[in-house]
């Protein structure tokens, strides 16, 4: 009997410890397009370490950002919900609505250390939205150190991040020697902080949140990236335009103006030839964290997550910025590792970003809250499934409105100015055949369907366009 209790015993010890639940490393990159990973196809560029997450794991080619904006897109990450749902619509001054659990916050509840690092770009402080402990938290608030007249590596005056500084979870703490607004070696400083929080190793299982600004705008050189990437080896993109054809509400914006008019081929190659040197920081910052994991024994247990909050124009269709309906910006590169994930394995499953908190919540083994109206595709992970949504929708302010289909058509409208687009993303994947004027019968036929579509989603989920006059 006294053997059996101690066989007993040992078993569940091992049942006790194989279900573990695993810890989660989610890493977001900021503008960075779908096409940037060499892994993927990209042969201008050089990113060893999310190359190694695309062989050890799975790579999602139809992951999207429904609101291709930094904060917008953030919010519906850290909510699981659409923005018209959690309060946070791309309109100055909103706020989240009340009563929803945030993705932290959930993890938190149900056993998780819960860890921010850099950037910060939604309503709150990391602590108030479930967030157990930071490091490297960046964010606005340093306007009195930051000096006027920096500019970005052309020369151009910088717009972007002025006077955001390194700072304590209530901002109350400012570290201007750190640097004021986004520094060359900005990926570094974040990885630094990951680092000492991953390198712990707590008893519990832990949820970190890294959040990088690469790589947004402005854009400088990392050290030790001098020279590595010339303009001459640089490619266009293959939907490379001077001008994009019609006003597709933001030529006024701030993105647009980070680029001269017309787009030229020199221009459009100098901003790849930097904006993938920053790619590249970032990729070897991250490297040293994978090596942490490995370091520390917890690779094994851990899942990683690799995306962007949405993508970026870089002269394709002749946009430098991100607002956009175009899928090399609502596409964002998306990579899971872990256990239980078929290396080297991909799927054209079409899956949001918000609905990686319901889909983290199941992996853990922890319910999901009932203000998250996402869905998780922890069967796509496991191979239970080979699709998730049919239809893919995306808005911008006032002035765009798209559908995507699983079968690869898609319709977007500009309510503005009543203009039309379809695309075959089948025979046409980089959008270059508007075919909403064709007169072939089966094209009006498709649009008139994904058009009715388009109108009932945002009747039913209360699109605040259709409530103006």
């Amino acid at each position: 009997m006294f053997r059996i209790v101690l066989s007993l015993a040992a078993s569940f010890t091992v049942l006790t410890a194989e279900a573990k639940p695993p810890n989660i490393l989610f890493l977001l990159a900021d503008d960075m397009r779908p096409d940037c990973i060499a892994a993927l196809g990209n042969d201008r560029i050089r990113t060893p370490n999310l190359d190694r997450l695309v062989a050890e794991g799975m790579t999602f080619s139809r992951a999207t950002c429904s609101y291709p904006i930094c904060v917008v897109s953030r919010s519906e990450m850290i909510t699981g919900r659409h923005g018209w749902e959690n309060g946070v619509t791309g309109f100055r001054g909103a706020k989240f609505a009340p009563e929803q659990t945030f993705w932290a916050e959930a993890l938190h509840k149900g056993g998780y250390e819960t860890w921010h690092v850099g950037k910060w770009h939604v309503s709150g402080r990391p602590s108030t939205r479930g967030y157990s402990d930071i490091a490297g938290l960046f964010s606005g608030g340093g306007g009195k150190y930051w000096k006027e007249g920096q500019v970005d590596w052309k020369g151009f005056p910088i717009t972007g991040y002025r006077g955001w500084i390194f700072q304590s979870d209530d901002g109350k703490e400012k570290y201007p020697e750190l640097g004021v607004g986004v520094t060359p070696d900005i990926s570094e400083k974040f990885i630094d902080a990951a680092v000492s929080l991953v390198a712990r190793k707590p008893d519990k299982p832990w949820f970190c949140h890294v959040n990088f600004t690469a790589p947004h705008d402005p854009l400088f050189i990392p050290p030790g990236m001098e020279g590595k990437y010339k303009n001459e080896d640089m490619q266009l993109p293959e939907d490379y335009l001077p001008v994009h054809p019609f006003d597709h509400g933001n030529f006024d914006g701030r993105d647009e103006a980070l680029l001269a008019w017309p787009r030229t081929e020199i221009a459009v190659k100098d901003l790849l030839r930097v904006y993938y040197s920053v790619i590249e920081d970032m990729d070897a910052q991250i490297g040293r964290l994978l090596e942490t994991l490995e370091a520390t024994g917890q690779m094994e247990n851990t899942i990683i997550i690799f995306t962007s909050d949405h993508g970026m124009g870089c002269g394709s269709h002749g946009l430098r910025g991100k607002q956009s309906m175009y899928e090399h910006t609502i596409n964002v590169p998306f990579v899971v590792t872990g256990p239980d994930i078929e290396p080297g394995s991909d799927t054209r499953a079409q899956i949001y970003l918000r609905d990686l908190y319901p889909t983290t919540c199941e992996l853990a083994g922890i319910p999901i809250p009932a203000s998250v109206t996402a869905t998780s595709f922890a069967p796509v992970l496991r191979g239970e499934a080979k699709s998730h949504h049919d239809t893919i929708y995306g808005y911008f302010t006032n002035t765009q409105r798209m559908i995507r289909t699983d079968d690869g058509w898609k319709f977007i409208y500009y309510p503005q100015i009543d203009h039309q687009q379809l695309f075959d993303l089948n025979s046409d994947p980089f959008e270059l055949s508007n075919l909403a004027d064709s007169v072939n019968p089966e094209h009006q036929k498709q649009l008139d369907h994904l058009e009715k579509r388009l109108d009932d989603w945002r009747t039913q989920t209360g699109d605040p366009l259709l409530a103006r006059p």
